[in-house]
């Protein structure tokens, strides 16, 4: 059973910081990024969205709220807008905010002190602050994870993202406040995304299991390979919130299991066939 927000925040206190990062672009951070947060909305958590990657932002894109961008995160920080004027509010759930990035302004306009107080502002009154980071090592990536108590590693069955990630993560164990102050280390969360076991078992994609034991984190789940995730981010619509996908339903799975609840794995076995489809099929 979900407790009641109030509950959360008297044993929270604050909330919790969460970057969905990756070492190589084009996994599917944003898309993460937008069906983590909406998966922990639509479960009663208040959550805001931080699109970190200032110049390229498509956060709001995919979040569908482009139209509504008037302040963004650069603008809070230097004193050119309020955080309430640059929050938005998502149509669709209540609970669920997004802060956009700047469109116009370069990478090193971001200062970690000014992000700092910008979460420290956040952590007041949400439950959950997720930090879409821009794919690499550079600044928007570094400030994005600096502050972060736990992580989402995204990275693709293959082994140049595999392998950047691995880079990350030894970023998150070194780069961090929790490791600057000698605090318990972030804790780290592997999502892998474009899963497809039928290629994995004709050997032309790692499996799971396979990327698993390259980088030894915590699992948190697979997203299949679908057709649903591109048609949700032309629609503007977080794959969470979406009708009849399967990769809306390995989001929420994700969700639960973050928030401690024991759900079955799925979508990393081939889907069986029936004895119709067996008896039918072409040569």
């Amino acid at each position: 059973m979900i407790e009641n927000s109030a509950s959360r925040k008297e044993e929270q206190k604050l909330a919790k910081v969460v970057v969905v990062t990756s070492g190589k672009g084009g996994v599917g951070k944003t898309t993460t990024s937008a069906a983590f947060a909406a998966g922990l909305a639509v479960r009663g958590y208040k959550t805001v969205v931080i699109d970190f990657d200032v110049g390229l932002r498509n956060l709001d894109l995919i979040m569908g709220c482009e139209r509504r961008v008037v302040y963004d995160l650069l603008n809070v920080i230097h004193g050119e807008g309020s955080l309430n004027q640059a929050l938005i509010k998502d149509k669709r759930v209540s609970n669920l905010f997004i802060l956009p990035a700047s469109q116009t302004r370069d990478k090193d306009a971001l200062s970690m002190e000014g992000v700092g107080e910008v979460i420290s502002t956040l952590q007041e009154s949400f439950d959950y602050i997720i930090c879409d980071s821009p794919a690499g090592i550079e600044k928007g990536a570094m400030t994005a994870m600096y502050y972060a108590d736990e992580a989402l590693v995204v990275t693709n069955p293959e082994i140049s993202s595999v392998r950047d990630s691995d880079r990350i993560i030894g970023m998150l164990a070194s780069k961090t406040l929790r490791a600057e102050q000698d605090l318990p280390p972030v804790k780290e969360h592997l999502v892998i995304t474009r899963y497809d076991p039928i290629r994995v078992n004709k050997g032309d994609m790692l499996s799971a299991d396979d990327v698993q034991e390259i980088l030894a984190i915590s699992f948190l789940g697979v997203v299949p390979e679908s057709k649903s995730v591109l048609a949700a981010s032309n629609s503007g619509i977080p794959v969470t919130l979406t009708d009849d996908s399967d990769a809306g339903e390995a989001y929420f799975d994700m969700v639960d299991r973050f928030l401690g609840l024991d759900r079955p794995f799925r979508f990393m076995d081939v889907p069986k066939r029936s004895f119709l489809s067996r008896l039918f099929r072409t040569q």
